[in-house]
């Protein structure tokens, strides 16, 4: 016989998630060509703008010499039709140069205007593609494995990856949970139940692969707002510092998600509690005239090898937790205080 009594149990709930990065870029080629250098080590930390590749640069430069010239031809024609519009104006009056003469230089000084603008627009063009054979990292990070080699040959677009930057620190950490401990989960923090941080932050812990607890507290940033129909779960992300960069994209993990103590659980050891035919679980007390009784629990989680009782049992109560097959209900019995063993003691909550 075990008399129970009331425990302040901090309460945790461990969801699965994957670490993914903070920012993902993938390096493009965005001019076809071939690649003359690679300038970075596979796996080493790279800035915003450095140089990674060096796509050969000499038909786009003579593309944009090509496009120079022909806008330096335009310019000169619009000089040229500019001069002569000017002039026939002044004697189209006198009689001295027919009217459409006059029109005709005025239509021929505009249209070379339009090719200067179209002209430039090419100039342009030319300038960026040159600088695209420059492939520059788009953010800060950690860079991949290179897809090419020097001497291959790239295209333009999404037709030719080069290579992964990631951003490693922080990360993202990606757990699902049902919608309704979702609910749950807010209106706990709403009642002050579940305590956040001065920031208002909720702080989270985290569970590597090997089980192991990693040393740096993440935060709670924001759940999806979209309810899976056929799962009725909703993905919550996480934010953890990553200054050592141990958690990789892809990687398993569990969050440790607080949920506040609960000061008056009561919890009973796991082999004093069966199952009737409904599979509901009971478990057998000692009443006060000494007959055993069955009680109907509800039963909420497995904490350790307890279970804790939400209802059906209180303090004082007499459990019996040994020969429960030799006892039935309405069974006078002399109780007596059980051999347990020192485990069944209240769990200690991760990270204390």
């Amino acid at each position: 016989m075990l008399t129970l009594a009331t425990t302040a149990l901090p309460l945790t709930e461990e969801l699965p998630g994957r670490v993914s990065a903070f920012f993902v870029a993938q390096v493009d080629a965005r001019v076809s060509g071939i690649v003359e250098r690679r300038l970075f080590r596979e796996g080493a930390m790279v800035k915003q703008g450095e140089l990674l590749y060096q796509i050969a640069p000499e038909p786009y430069e003579a593309a944009l010499q090509l496009a120079q010239g022909t806008l330096a031809s335009a310019q000169a024609n619009v000089i040229a039709t500019r001069a002569q519009a000017d002039r026939y104006g002044r004697l189209v009056d006198s009689g001295a140069v027919n009217r459409q003469d006059y029109d005709n230089a005025v239509a021929s000084y505009h249209s070379y205007q339009g090719q200067v603008i179209s002209d430039e627009g090419n100039v342009q063009t030319a300038k960026i593609n040159l600088g695209y054979t420059r492939v520059t990292s788009p953010i800060n990070g950690r860079i991949g494995i290179s897809q090419v080699t020097v001497g291959a040959y790239v295209q333009d677009g999404s037709a030719t990856w080069l290579a992964t930057v990631q951003q490693l620190d922080p990360v993202y950490v990606d757990v699902v949970q049902t919608s309704a401990a979702l609910i749950q989960l807010k209106r706990d923090l709403a009642s002050g139940k579940l305590k956040s941080d001065a920031t208002g932050a909720i702080r989270v812990k985290l569970l590597e692969e090997d089980g192991h607890q990693y040393p740096e507290d993440g935060t709670l940033q924001l759940a999806d707002v979209t309810v899976s129909t056929s799962t009725s779960t909703v993905t919550i992300r996480l934010v953890f510092p990553n200054p050592r960069q141990d958690l990789l994209p892809g990687m398993f993990v569990r969050a440790v998600l607080d949920q506040g103590v609960k000061p008056d659980a009561i919890l009973v050891p796991q082999l004093a509690v069966t199952h009737d035919m409904k599979g509901e679980p009971t478990a057998l007390v000692v009443a006060p005239e000494g007959k055993v009784q069955l009680r109907t629990l509800k039963t909420s989680r497995a904490v350790g090898n307890q279970w804790l009782v939400d209802d059906g049992l209180g303090a004082g109560d007499r459990l019996v937790v040994e020969d429960l097959q030799k006892v039935h209900p309405g069974m006078p019995v002399n109780a007596l205080p059980a051999r347990l063993a020192a485990s069944y003691l209240p769990p200690v909550r991760v990270g204390e």
